[in-house]
């Protein structure tokens, strides 16, 4: 059975994938087009929007390791408790908006969510232990 940890396990995982895409809007906008022959290249030339979703994706690869992680622990815990799933929503939820804030440019609050969302991951570990 699916719970909810593994379901935002599973959004988090597609997060980089949906802001690749964004992206490659973004890309298609760009001089020249899209460029998928050489698409990290295309990408260290971009400015604005598109380099911002491109650090957006890499920083969704990151926190997906530290998620990964936090779950993993919760459930060889015997986590399944609704505190664990609290924190999981709060995790997809702050990373959802981290990749927004990214993308329109909003830093401080980009930040904000992104220590709502390391705590949230952290909060799992700290469950597991207890």
């Amino acid at each position: 059975m699916m719970t909810l940890p593994l379901w935002c396990l599973l959004i988090t995982a597609l997060l980089p994938f949906w802001l690749a895409f964004w992206g490659s809007a973004v890309r298609r906008r760009a001089p020249g087009g899209l460029d998928n022959h050489h698409p990290r290249q295309q990408y260290a030339t971009l400015e604005g929007k598109g380099a911002r979703l491109w650090a957006a994706q890499q920083n969704a690869w990151e926190a997906l390791a530290l998620f990964t992680a936090a779950v993993v622990a919760y459930g060889y815990a015997g986590g399944g408790g609704w505190l664990g799933s609290a924190a999981c929503l709060v995790f997809v939820l702050a990373r959802i908006a981290h990749g927004v804030c990214y993308a329109l440019d909003l830093a401080t609050l980009r930040s904000t969510v992104f220590i709502v969302a390391f705590l949230a991951a952290l909060s799992l570990f700290a469950l597991a232990l207890l």
